[in-house]
């Protein structure tokens, strides 16, 4: 049994959406963040040393990262599903997103969440960040232009991978109507449906 350290609010939501997509069978264990800090509870250290979710285990594999589950999940029990086929070049595309996720696009939207707690004194580097913002919200969004999914003709775990960075950017996402569209189209979905019905609140899915 597939089992999910599933922190709350987190990028571990993207997890269980992937298994439910697959249609495995997993048991989620719950932790909360803290209602000041929002940092994820000491408990999650006795998963992992760094403390951080999502972290899956399988067969005696312990697995963090969200990129390397989603690849890990694909590869095992995939079957052919969510990952095109190798070697082509939609392949290597939907291996560049699924680096690009957390390599490039999620810096600019945490850097602009811990600034603007800041207020006055972290304004002089919100240009440079909603520079950064408009420069990879829009490549996304150009991506997406007359299309459904980022790779191919179906969903992939790139678009799984890529989905918190566009439910990240909520507030922004009017500007962007391609990647607006495809966030409401993956949300629709009755796998991702079944996934926050399981994982809990989550104020992104929305």
């Amino acid at each position: 049994m597939i089992v999910v350290h599933h922190l709350n609010e987190s990028r571990s939501q993207r997890v269980l959406w992937l298994l439910e997509e697959l249609g495995l069978p997993y048991e989620i264990r719950h932790y909360e963040r803290d209602a000041k800090t929002r940092l994820a509870p000491p408990a999650l250290k006795q998963v992992h040393p760094l403390g951080k979710s999502p972290v899956i285990e399988d067969q005696g594999e312990t697995v963090m990262e969200s990129g390397a589950i989603v690849d890990y999940l694909i590869r095992h029990y995939g079957h052919g599903r969510l990952s095109p086929p190798q070697p082509s070049r939609n392949f290597e595309l939907y291996t560049q997103w699924l680096h690009y996720a957390e390599g490039s696009a999620m810096l600019p939207l945490l850097l602009k969440l811990y600034v603007s707690r800041l207020g006055e004194a972290g304004a002089p580097l919100a240009p440079r960040i909603d520079s950064e913002l408009a420069n990879h919200l829009g490549y996304v969004d150009r991506c997406l232009e007359g299309r459904q999914w980022l790779v191919g003709d179906e969903l992939s775990g790139a678009d799984i991978q890529m989905s918190f960075v566009g439910e990240a950017a909520r507030e922004l996402r009017a500007g962007y109507p391609h990647m607006d569209a495809w966030i409401r189209r993956f949300q629709q979905r009755p796998a991702y449906r079944r996934a926050i019905e399981r994982g809990g609140p989550y104020s992104l899915a929305n």
